[in-house]
Formats: C-alpha cells, sequence, structure tokens
C-alpha cells in the first residue's frame, strides 16, 4: 500500500485562499470554475488531514503514563 505524500499545510492553505479569490471575482468560466472547485475541496481535505495528523501527533507527545493528557491549547493574542 502506498503512504499518501505529505502535505504542507501552509502551501496548501495559501493555495485554496487563491482559488476561493478567483472563484469569487466571478471572471471564470463555468468549466474553470467547476475545476478550481474540485481542486479546492482536494486541497480542503488535504489541509484537513494535516490538522488531523497534526493533532495526532500532539496527542501522542503529551501522553503520559500511558494514558493521553487532554489539553485545551489556547491561541495568545
Amino acid at each position: 500500500m502506498a503512504k499518501a505524500k505529505a502535505v504542507n499545510f501552509e502551501t496548501a492553505l495559501t493555495e485554496l485562499e487563491k482559488l476561493v479569490q478567483n472563484m469569487e471575482s466571478g471572471e471564470l468560466s463555468l468549466e474553470s470554475s467547476l475545476k478550481a472547485f474540485e481542486d479546492g475541496m482536494q486541497l480542503s481535505r488535504d489541509c484537513q488531514q494535516a490538522l488531523a495528523d497534526a493533532e495526532q501527533k500532539v496527542q501522542l507527545l503529551m501522553a503520559k503514563d500511558g494514558e493521553i493528557v487532554s489539553k485545551t491549547l489556547v491561541a495568545e493574542d
């Protein structure tokens, strides 16, 4: 079984934002819009998977005595 290629979250998110801007401009043809939507959905899935992988890694790193220690991460302003 082939392992999926790791996705750079920041790069995928930037590409997704560009696709959204292009679609919101209203200047794409229907065919181009559909292609952009398809690409955007894949990028969205890639970002979601990258976040899930990162969350799993954090949980493993925070494991204590075989138990996962659940902590809420608070963003600093």
